[in-house]
């Protein structure tokens, strides 16, 4: 199986996901500025989780370009993936409309964390289909900004219950973190490609 479906699929599963997010955006009911500063919580969880899901966007698409075939567990792999995804929109809205509650900071978190593993376990699938001398395998190394990030999404569940503008600000540093796409799967397909 080649990976132009599997690429598809996954596109448009997280076009989705952003349009369902961009409807937790009400109208204001007034005509000035101040109508919108309620709207002001929502709009910037809105922007995090419109990054974070286009961080996962660019770098799938980067990893799928470094994968020749697919296989069975690399399809679950990914459903895997687009499941945690498909909890984001959930929890940007409570966490939204908490007003710094740590049980939507923690889940919100949560869901982080657990999307973060899942695409760990659908890029070793892929390294482990593709063999350990693999272009991705050779990209990814020891893939040390995926295991900080997990670390700092832990610390930020559990700093959730007392520290909750810090658990906040650690989703904000993961998220410029990854911002600038990860280079090292264009490098390494750069040189076997010889262009």
């Amino acid at each position: 199986m080649t990976r132009t479906r599997l690429e598809a699929f996954s596109d448009g599963v997280i076009a989705i996901l952003i349009t369902i997010m961009v409807l937790e955006l009400k109208v204001p009911r007034g005509t000035d500025w101040q109508a919108l500063r309620p709207l002001i919580p929502v709009f910037l969880t809105y922007v995090l989780s419109f990054i974070f899901l286009g961080i996962y966007w660019n770098n799938h698409h980067h990893m799928l370009h470094a994968t020749e075939r697919i296989n069975g567990a690399i399809l679950w792999a990914n459903l895997h993936l687009l499941f945690w995804l498909s909890l984001i929109p959930f929890v940007t809205g409570w966490l939204a409309e908490s007003h710094g509650a740590p049980w939507p900071i923690a889940l919100y978190g949560a869901v982080l964390l657990a999307a973060a593993i899942s695409y760990t376990v659908l890029q070793v699938q892929i390294i482990r289909h593709h063999g350990s001398d693999s272009p991705l395998a050779a990209a990814v190394g020891r893939d040390f900004k995926g295991k900080l990030s997990m670390a700092m999404y832990a610390a930020a569940i559990a700093l959730a219950f007392g520290f909750g503008w810090i658990s906040e600000g650690i989703y904000v540093a993961v998220a410029l973190l990854w911002v600038i796409p990860d280079r090292r799967i264009e490098a390494v397909l750069r040189d076997v490609s010889g262009t």
